[in-house]
């Protein structure tokens, strides 16, 4: 038996599934899950000693690679000083005064410390800021767990029914509309424009596949907000400071009313952040009667990674060379029989299609009947050679800047022989 394996079975007998996300369990792929017990640059090594090169990266903080010298010299000398204090503190001072100076909608922010408590409190200061009840998602698109948004989700959702546990009554707060359908959405806020306090999108919806929007249905949707006071809230969890270093609302050039952050900004640390105009993020406590507060929040050590991380960003370099990258397996895959890819610059998307027909992916709705099983195969056949892929068919890989030529080309060389078996 595999040290992976003997891991596993007694993670079982501790926790739900062996797992602590259940995306990490194997169960859309079958097998075991790996342990991994280190990494560098663009490799993970697992407890049995072998070593896959990752296009994982954590789910997408891990933008300049695992263990980036910087990263950890700055990890290193803040936990020197230091790992928790329960105060206020500089580090998040300089993240914030960074972020704030960089991207021009965020004019306040407040840390948090993961994705899904940015989204929660985002949503409540929508509710505060509008005194409306009524949220609009749409179809696919992931926004944590919290009980709200987990009506048809992404993620570990993806392709299976809601969650079980969300009250009826919390669950009809949200409203669900389609992506890609804007007479769709010009029919929903006609009839419920009024009542709808946000609307949250992720602009580059990445958890149910992903799913490049319009640029024409993002202007629609951002119009339809301001005709009707709706709060336009962009979830950059996974996309702020990857696709750009203002993420998608940089490139769509829509200004959102509120924000939410995560993975790259703590630099593969703990961390979440919601943020946007002043005026509603100064409704926030103790500033105004929006109340929310964490321990950890703002933790010195995530703080520092972050700062660490947006540094090496800042210029805009690391973006060209993570496209040049992408770019090279767009080349190297698009004469692969029976696969798609889906790319936006470092975020990638590998669709089993046999009947491909050249038309981009926008909606779950579209997306290949039995795509899904065949993955299993093409994913343990990488790993046999050597490469690690996110454990789902509607999991999206990651670019980072520690890839090299020689990474992508094994990636291609490996997909090539997967699919020709």
């Amino acid at each position: 038996m595999s040290r992976s394996a003997d891991f596993y079975a007694r993670a079982t007998a501790v926790t739900p599934g062996g797992v602590h996300s259940p995306v990490r369990a194997f169960r859309r792929v079958g097998g075991t899950p790996l342990f991994i017990r280190s990494a560098q640059g663009s490799r993970i090594e697992d407890v049995d000693d072998r070593w896959y090169t990752d296009f994982c990266m954590a789910f997408g903080p891990m933008i300049l690679g695992h263990t980036h010298p910087a990263v950890l010299d700055a990890v290193t000398g803040a936990a020197a000083g230091g790992w928790s204090f329960g105060t206020a503190e500089p580090y998040s001072l300089a993240l914030s005064e960074l972020i704030c100076s960089r991207v021009p909608w965020v004019e306040n922010l407040r840390f948090v410390n993961s994705g899904t408590e940015a989204v929660m409190s985002a949503l409540r200061l929508a509710r505060a800021a509008t005194g409306r009840s009524l949220i609009l998602k749409f179809d696919g698109c992931y926004h944590g767990h919290a009980d709200a948004m987990l009506i048809r989700a992404g993620s570990g959702l993806a392709g299976v029914a809601d969650s079980a546990g969300v009250p009826a009554g919390v669950a009809a707060d949200t409203v669900v509309a389609q992506l890609d359908d804007i007479p769709g959405l010009e029919g929903l806020f006609a009839a419920r424009g009024p009542e709808l306090a946000a609307a949250i999108i992720e602009p580059l919806p990445a958890n149910h596949g992903l799913l490049p929007q319009r640029q024409e249905f993002l202007d629609a949707l951002a119009w339809q907000c301001q005709q009707h006071g709706t709060l336009l809230i962009y979830d950059e969890v996974i996309t702020g400071f990857r696709t750009a270093f203002g993420g998608m609302a940089e490139i769509t050039g829509i200004r959102p009313d509120l924000v939410t952050y995560g993975k790259i900004i703590g630099g593969g640390f703990p961390v979440g952040a919601y943020a946007g105009r002043r005026d509603l993020m100064q409704l926030v406590a103790p500033a105004g009667p929006v109340y929310q507060a964490g321990t950890l929040s703002a933790n010195p050590v995530a703080m520092a990674a972050g700062l660490a991380t947006l540094e090496r960003l800042a210029d805009g370099t690391a973006y060209l060379a993570l496209e040049d990258n992408g770019r090279l397996l767009d080349s190297l895959l698009q004469d692969i029989p029976g696969l798609r890819l889906q790319r936006v610059g470092s975020l990638f998307w590998l669709v089993l299609d046999d009947e491909d027909s050249g038309e981009t992916i926008r909606s779950p709705a579209r997306f290949p009947a039995g795509s899904e099983a065949p993955f299993a195969r093409i994913f343990h056949a990488l790993l046999a050679a050597g490469i690690y892929l996110p454990p789902s068919p509607y999991e999206v890989g990651f670019l980072s800047t520690a890839h090299s030529e020689d990474d992508i080309r094994a990636l291609a060389a490996a997909l090539q022989i997967a699919m020709a078996g």
